[in-house]
């Protein structure tokens, strides 16, 4: 672990960042961070608890003078996405996050920086460390699985906090105070298929997407960046259209909730359409690189003849169907907020798309902070699939959280920032899923509020993370603490 990160300001932060880094947390495989996080609490000699599902809650009395004000809880997940580039050897079982300082801001390289919400649990942790944080009494809940279904925060029951209000750490712009954010469901559409023989005389490609931006299929779905999956079916259709291209095997995306960076397909083309499909293909290739062209300047579009051609292709019929299918299910936006200035209500992210050996598999991400938009989206998604012959399973259904304009606690907020910045917060709902919706259903009675550092690039290689934000934030977050409201 470079020492640069470790000298960096706040060092109580960054230190315990870096501490966090060093230990792997994928998602759904948090066994060695919540033994790390127990270890943490038992070692101040604070009161630690993991509840059944693997969240871990440690608890730390007021400082003298403040044990009149309310109790808080400051919540953050200890998991992260784990992305990489192609060309980056790493494993995110065995390996902690290798860190650097690039021109004012903290990244990793070739991965998520972890960042999203390492940033959170460090600043909770350098508290609890502290001895000379004034602070009221906290309850500070360390969060499992949010990356990939929320299952920590659906799993924690009623009983376990007595605090009023929840000071959430997961925001990703500075100047933002969040009081609201979407829901989301996952939709996958699964088939069947029968295989057959590759007809004689034919020849195989390997088609790459690759070099384009990902990002948050939350945060950045309104950005207009290309999804994978997406532009590796336009060149399927317009294949199979014109030289009866039949497939072999897709791989696109990885994640349920980044915006697809890479797909990679096996196809193959009658031997006697070869030079007619390369001149096609590069005229559509220039195509979608022009029109990309100012928000994926790196995208690469290649087509690499096979040594071996793929043996077996899915039907003729059945891929008809399918690119139908996929070009008709929609990605990104579906609609705007009719409530908020600039909020997407509803989008969906086409994640994830594996074809091969008789089956395929569609992998999305619905969000929407208004319910019924997030089923009727769901349905249309849906339709699209059931349409093709597929089986559509709707999972991990979690509700957004709804604004509360008259929190007591905002208004604490607004008024420190205003006084520290000159300026005023920008109070806003973000189409992220943070935890706070779901944790409101067993603690319907908490004030909750979230806030962050300014982060870039969350759930991509380039996650990165501002110094001077990290610094602003921290003053921020140590003025919040002098100023919880007293107990009723």
């Amino acid at each position: 672990m470079s020492q640069e990160i470790r000298n960096l300001e706040p060092k109580a932060l960054w230190n315990k960042f870096a501490d966090l880094n060093a230990v792997p947390r994928p998602s759904k495989k948090e066994e060695r961070v919540i033994a790390f996080m127990k270890d943490f609490g038992k070692k101040l000699g604070l009161e630690t608890i993991e509840d059944e599902v693997g969240n871990v809650i440690i608890k730390k009395p007021a400082t003298a003078g403040m044990e009149n004000r309310k109790t808080i809880v400051m919540q953050s997940h200890l998991d992260m996405v784990h992305q990489k580039n192609n060309d980056t050897v790493f494993d995110f079982d065995t390996q902690g996050i290798e860190m650097y300082v690039d021109n004012g801001w903290v990244r990793a390289k070739g991965t998520t920086l972890g960042a999203d919400n390492g940033l959170g649990v460090a600043t909770i942790m350098a508290i609890l460390e502290s001895t000379d944080i004034p602070h009221p009494a906290i309850e500070a809940l360390f969060t499992i699985d949010e990356e990939t279904g929320m299952t920590g925060a659906m799993g924690l029951k009623g009983g376990l906090l007595n605090g009023e209000i929840l000071l959430n750490l997961d925001t990703e712009e500075d100047d933002e105070i969040d009081i609201g954010c979407a829901g989301g469901i996952d939709v996958t559409a699964t088939a069947e298929y029968d295989e057959e023989d590759t007809p004689e005389g034919s020849v195989g490609y390997a088609i790459t997407v690759k070099g384009l931006n990902g990002g948050h299929s939350g945060m950045d779905i309104n950005k207009g960046l290309g999804n994978a999956n997406k532009i590796m079916n336009r060149l399927l259709f317009d294949g199979f259209d014109n030289f009866g291209l039949q497939i072999s095997e897709i791989k696109g995306g990885s994640l349920r909730n980044a915006i697809p960076r890479e797909s990679v397909a096996k196809v193959i083309i009658a031997k006697v359409y070869d030079e007619a499909f390369v001149f096609d293909m590069q005229e559509i290739v220039n195509e979608i690189k022009t029109e990309f062209k100012t928000m994926e300047p790196n995208l690469e579009i290649v087509f690499e003849k096979l040594e071996t051609v793929p043996t077996k292709v899915m039907p003729s019929i059945a891929q008809f169907y399918f690119v139908r299918a996929m070009y008709t299910a929609h990605n990104g936006v579906y609609r705007m907020s009719a409530d908020f200035d600039d909020l997407v209500e509803t989008s969906n992210n086409i994640a994830k798309v594996i074809v091969g050996e008789g089956k395929l598999s569609v992998q999305c991400l619905t969000r929407s902070s208004v319910e019924s938009s997030k089923m009727d989206l769901a349905n249309a998604l849906r339709s699209a699939f059931e349409l093709m012959g597929c089986e559509v399973e709707f999972t991990g259904s979690y509700p957004g959280w709804t604004p509360n304009a008259k929190s007591e606690i905002l208004d604490v907020l607004t008024g420190i920032y205003e006084k520290q910045n000159g300026s005023k917060p920008n109070v806003v709902a973000c189409h992220a899923g943070l935890e706070c919706g779901i944790l409101g259903t067993n603690y319907p009675e908490m004030d909750m509020i979230s806030f962050g550092p300014t982060i870039k690039g969350a759930h991509s290689p380039d996650e990165r993370a501002n110094i001077a934000s990290a610094q602003k934030y921290w003053k921020f977050v140590l003025e919040i603490l002098k100023n919880i409201p007293s107990k009723n």
